[in-house]
């Protein structure tokens, strides 16, 4: 991977060392006042709507959005770009109606996998359970490894020095103050990465302004805005389906549903996050298909940083840092108090823990924060798996959100439909290098399909895990 260098290796430690520390400070005197497991968990069920709306929008958005959206339109086209926006979005939209529905019937529940457990049984509960945390951890992998390219990338900063001190520093608030130093280190998150973007979109469309533009991108990539690519509608879909079903399962989110003060505002913040959301992803996916149309041998993950760092500008250098590390610190202390809450309260349904629960998700999550690092020392690239734990998410969302509908919908059904759903997506699921899948390539030949099926593997697995299960409701 090319490295710009634009700041020493010293001077990034420091910023990223500084920063950290005022959220650790900032957690950890905020949440001294905030006692007991109740506040922990769900912060005593009192968020008012700022707190609500600032804590979902620093959740959602990590440090992903500055490379998977441009990464995607550098390949997929706006068809790509759209897809991620409203994928991203969608889910707290959803979260308006089940959210209110949930919280009416389900009052005392502090998790999505707890209220599985009461309609369906234990052994649904289980599959959702470990479906989750493998989610939540591959997601936590993905954040920590982003920002330590990106500072590699920019000053040359070793990998394992970024994911030791934003590993280190969330942990430390996060694991002390639980809900309740996530949500208000995201309100202060909110703030400075909102600025921070204002100013970095400021400058791409100020001093770019012959470029920032879709008249640009058709002079030069007309195909990445064409209605007969193909990825434009394939890409499209795909992250639309993967990014949306996957948050619909993260329990980070329905933390917060369950934290608001009431159902006014929990309905007022989802809207409000929903709207802005949209085109902070758009807007970032955007970069992408100007920097591809401005250079074809852009990297993609790096298309955002391309165009922002292309003039060597040290205090852009700068305040990508700040930018970088808030969202990843906001996206991390989520992670790491959902899948806390996660253990607290529902692992002891399926091990009977003799002891105290909170102590057991400490441990747990000092295990996983200890292989977290060890990945993200190494600087893979976790792709592949990221779209294997969305492909999960898939073959599942359909079938446990209908069966809060429909009251002939039983475990064994939605069990079974989620099983053929993963089957078949992983028949079509692509290889790491994308040339064929279990089915294609593999138990028959690829010349054996049209060549829309060779090329479009990971459509068409997202396609049929996320609708293969709905074949299955009706039979008996």
């Amino acid at each position: 991977m090319d490295k710009i260098n634009l700041l020493n290796q010293s001077t990034s430690i420091i910023l990223t060392i500084i920063i950290c520390l005022l959220f650790i400070i900032i957690g950890i005197f905020y949440s001294k006042k905030f006692k007991g497991i109740n506040n922990y968990l769900v912060a005593n069920r009192s968020v008012e709507t700022f707190s609500l709306t600032t804590s979902l929008i620093a959740s959602a958005l990590g440090a992903w959005i500055l490379f998977g959206p441009a990464s995607a339109a550098t390949w997929g086209g706006i068809g790509a770009v759209i897809g991620y926006s409203l994928g991203t979005a969608l889910p707290l939209f959803i979260l308006i109606y089940l959210g209110k529905n949930f919280r009416k019937s389900f009052p005392n529940c502090k998790s999505l996998i707890e209220v599985i457990r009461l309609r369906f049984g234990n052994k649904l509960f289980k599959l959702i359970l470990i479906l989750s945390m493998f989610y939540m951890t591959i997601f936590l992998i993905a954040e920590v490894t982003a920002v330590s390219i990106l500072l590699n990338y920019i000053s040359d900063t070793d990998l394992w020095i970024t994911a030791l001190i934003v590993i280190v520093s969330s942990l430390l608030y996060t694991l002390y103050g639980g809900l309740r130093a996530s949500i208000f280190t995201d309100n202060i998150q909110f703030i400075v990465f909102g600025l921070l973007l204002l100013i970095a979109y400021f400058y791409l469309t100020s001093f770019n302004s012959n470029t920032f533009s879709f008249e640009y991108i058709k002079s030069n990539k007309p195909i990445l805005l064409s209605s007969n690519y193909l990825p434009n509608f394939t890409a499209g879909l795909t992250f639309f389906i993967a990014v949306a079903a996957t948050n619909l399962f993260h329990q980070g989110n329905w933390q917060r549903v369950y934290a608001a003060k009431n159902n006014k505002v929990l309905k007022k913040s989802l809207i409000i996050s929903f709207i802005i959301i949209i085109p902070v992803v758009f807007m970032m996916g955007f970069s992408g298909l100007i920097a591809i149309s401005q250079n074809s041998e852009v990297i993609p993950d790096l298309a955002f940083f391309y165009l922002l760092l292309k003039d060597n500008t040290v205090i852009l250098s700068v305040i990508i840092i700040f930018l970088a590390i808030s969202l990843t610190v906001s996206s991390i202390d989520t992670l790491i108090n959902a899948i806390s809450s996660l253990i607290i309260v529902d692992v002891n349904r399926v091990f009977k823990f003799r002891g105290h629960f909170k102590k057991l998700s400490n441990i747990f999550i000092i295990f996983l924060s200890i292989i977290t690092f060890l990945v993200a020392s190494k600087g893979l690239s976790i792709l592949y798996l990221f779209l294997l734990a969305d492909l999960f998410c898939c073959a599942a969302v359909l079938s446990v959100f209908y069966g809060f509908y429909s009251k002939s919908f039983n475990e064994k059904k939605a069990y079974i439909s989620i099983i053929v759903g993963l089957i078949a997506g992983i028949l079509f699921f692509p290889s790491p290098d994308f040339s064929k899948s279990l089915l294609v390539g593999i138990i028959m030949p690829v010349d054996f399909f049209p060549v829309f099926v060779s090329q479009s593997l990971l459509f068409l697995s997202f396609l049929f895990a996320t609708f293969v299960p709905i074949v299955t409701w009706k039979l008996k």
